[in-house]
């Protein structure tokens, strides 16, 4: 991982997210150029989905939360090309609340173009510059699942940070079995809709939400010094089941 990374995830603990931005800066060209840097410096889950995003002004799309900009992700529609996207994003959401910019995860936005050199509209990440006492002062007021729902096993020291990771209508979908040296990570899938989202929507959203959790548990891992071999699953779903795999984490303590 790269010093973003390590800085990434102090930005865990000021993150939230702003569904109504209100009073705002003004993002800089500077700070765009900064940004497009850092995108183009981005590790994507996996390296042979292609993707792209666009960044433009919020009113150009039908996202309005009042922030100033919006990222829009497009993708080839490959297996775990959700996670994907998901996990590419994290690092960008957090990059920028390091900066100060404040963010959404605007999931029922629609963007200017549904298609982008061939590849097709995900989501979108919406961003404006806010005061620092309007991010989070302690997070851990707010409302997450308690360990014991998300996680089997021994607890590690970042177990209680990473369920703040976002998720669609903050409905978590991830559950975490550690056995030994071995981490499994699997999204649970609850039957019915999820707040507001529809049956179809909630299976959309929360793969997305796997690949930011992914992101989360990795930042955690490094910032705790543990190195490690990730295997990813293509989640097989069957009927009558609510837990599907994703990934696998053999840790090392460095």
């Amino acid at each position: 991982m790269t010093n973003e990374n390590i800085d990434n995830y102090n930005a865990i603990f000021k993150r939230k997210s702003f569904h109504e931005f209100g009073d705002i800066g003004q993002i800089s060209e500077h700070d765009l150029e900064e940004l497009n840097a850092f995108i183009k410096g981005v590790v994507p889950l996996v390296n042979d989905i292609r993707y792209s995003y666009r960044i433009v002004p919020e009113k150009e799309t039908t996202c309005h939360r009042g922030a100033e900009y919006c990222i829009e992700f497009y993708s080839e529609l490959k297996d775990g090309y959700l996670r994907n996207i998901g996990y590419i994003g994290a690092q960008i959401d957090l990059y920028l609340v390091g900066k100060g910019i404040g963010t959404l995860w605007c999931g029922i936005g629609k963007p200017d173009i549904e298609q982008d050199d061939g590849l097709t509209y995900v989501i979108m990440l919406c961003f404006a510059k806010k005061n620092e006492d309007e991010f989070r002062k302690d997070m851990f007021k707010a409302k997450r699942k308690e360990i014991e729902e998300i996680w089997k096993g021994e607890v590690l020291p970042f177990s209680s940070i990473v369920r703040f990771a976002p998720s669609a209508c903050n409905s978590q979908p991830w559950f975490i079995d550690h056995d030994k040296d071995t981490l499994k990570v699997y999204r649970y899938k609850k039957p019915g809709r999820v707040g507001l989202m529809p049956p179809d929507k909630v299976d959309y959203f929360n793969r997305i939400d796997i690949g930011i959790f992914l992101y989360f548990l990795e930042a955690c891992l490094h910032h705790e010094g543990y190195s490690y071999q990730r295997t990813l699953h293509q989640e097989e779903m069957k009927d009558g089941e609510v837990l599907f795999i994703n990934a696998e984490y053999l840790l090392e303590k460095q």
